[in-house]
């Protein structure tokens, strides 16, 4: 922004261009926004494939962006499969308006929560015994809360999969560029590019939100395949327009390739840097999370620290996170998750000093919980020497050959 003043009408670099910003525009959006976003989606994707600026719908944010998806492919009643856990947003930003369902595809911990087709086939077998029409897969590659990709292969097979029953694949690809350690991250669009296909029935959700760290400006994104969805989804664009202002500065901001390039590389350094030092500091005392490479969160496995393998157990330990701890950490079962004992943690969200501070207060939690739990253990076993000696005594006091007299009311029951 500082070198690039006129990017903004607010300046007096741009204040000449203000009266052409203020006014109508049109509403497929700034010829030079869309081209913008569009070379933007290809460099996050390293280049390895292009995207149509004829194609990009703007929206209020991924927000709009998914309703308006769901609006253009379903009807009340209608569902969408999505495997677990998920976002809990999308229970409101595809159901609440549109009247559609979220189906959960199961996956656990066993396989690290990864999508099979086995579950998905399941999942859809299931819908079709209850009458449900299913019209399509919601995915978030890469994952939130898990922080994982999906690699090439389950990508290959979820479009086999659509393919095979004619139904939609919406791929969520909002954290693209947060992407910090290898694997690489591989867009639905690669795929599409490498295997035989109806591209009617691929649609792609973006925003500059989590990429770019910029969720204020509003900027969502529906990038369709499907003409017919693409006129529908720019009809309802109207409803959620991206302010011109706003549109103006994005282009700038985007235009700027040094600045573009210098961002991802520096963004995924820190995101680096910082998902080592809280990982690093949860195993110090004994706390495990997902493995992950993407992401502004990781999947941290509390089910140790449970009093009993419950969901009501988790939102208790919850309720003294938050409360006694004063972390504010999210639990597995808000994202439908299938297991107990899962918390996501934001850590992309802080300064250096507060991630301390935070380390600080879960070390002193562990330490607490390890001291309590030592103490019951302690009860318990001198609980149990008493409940043992006890059979001791009463086993030689019943003896036949015991030298203590048997009571008459003992010798009546035997």
């Amino acid at each position: 922004m500082a070198k690039h003043p006129q990017a903004s009408i607010c300046t007096l670099e741009g204040l000449d261009d203000f009266k052409d910003v203020a006014i109508f525009q049109d509403y497929h959006g700034l010829p030079e926004f869309r081209n913008a976003v569009a070379n933007f989606m290809a460099k996050v994707r390293g280049n390895r494939v292009k995207f149509d600026p004829d194609r990009i719908v703007m929206s209020g944010g991924a927000t709009g962006a998914h309703e308006t998806v769901a609006f253009c492919l379903a009807d009340p009643g209608d569902a969408f499969l999505v495997p677990i856990p998920y976002y809990p947003g999308f229970d409101r930003d595809l159901r609440w308006r549109t009247g559609v369902q979220l189906l959960p595809v199961h996956s656990d911990s066993s396989n690290n929560f990864k999508i099979t087709m086995n579950a998905m086939e399941e999942a859809y077998a299931k819908a079709a015994a209850e009458n449900i029409r299913v019209k399509g897969i919601l995915i978030t590659n890469p994952s939130n809360p898990l922080g994982t990709i999906l690699d090439r292969a389950t990508l290959v097979d979820l479009v086999a999969f659509v393919n095979s029953k004619h139904i939609h694949l919406v791929c969520d690809e909002i954290y693209a560029a947060t992407v910090f350690t290898q694997p690489d991250f591989v867009s639905v669009a690669e795929v599409i590019d490498e295997v035989e296909c109806n591209r009617d029935l691929i649609h792609i959700v973006y925003s500059l939100s989590k990429d770019l760290g910029l969720p204020g400006f509003r900027v969502g994104i529906v990038y369709s395949y499907n003409d017919a969805v693409m006129r529908c989804a720019r009809k309802m664009s109207s409803f959620g327009l991206v302010s011109t202002q706003t549109q103006r500065l994005v282009a700038g901001l985007l235009s700027d390739d040094e600045f573009v390039g210098r961002y991802i590389f520096e963004s995924a350094e820190r995101l680096a840097t910082r998902h080592e030092r809280f990982t690093s500091g949860l195993e110090q005392v004994g706390i495990g999370c997902l493995e992950s490479n993407s992401g502004l969160f990781l999947w941290m496995d509390l089910h140790k620290m449970l009093k009993e393998q419950s969901f009501e157990s988790e939102m208790e330990l919850w309720r003294v996170v938050v409360n006694e701890v004063k972390l504010n950490v999210s639990p597995g079962q808000s994202f439908h998750c299938a297991e107990p004992g899962w918390f996501r943690v934001c850590f992309a969200n802080m300064d250096d000093e507060v991630v301390e501070i935070a380390l600080r207060r879960i070390r002193t939690f562990v330490a607490k919980a390890d001291l309590a739990a030592k103490k019951r253990r302690c009860w318990q076993n001198k609980l149990n020497k008493l409940s043992f000696k006890s059979r001791i005594f009463d086993d030689v006091a019943m003896s036949p050959r015991s030298p203590m007299p048997h009571s008459p009311m003992l010798r009546a029951q035997n």
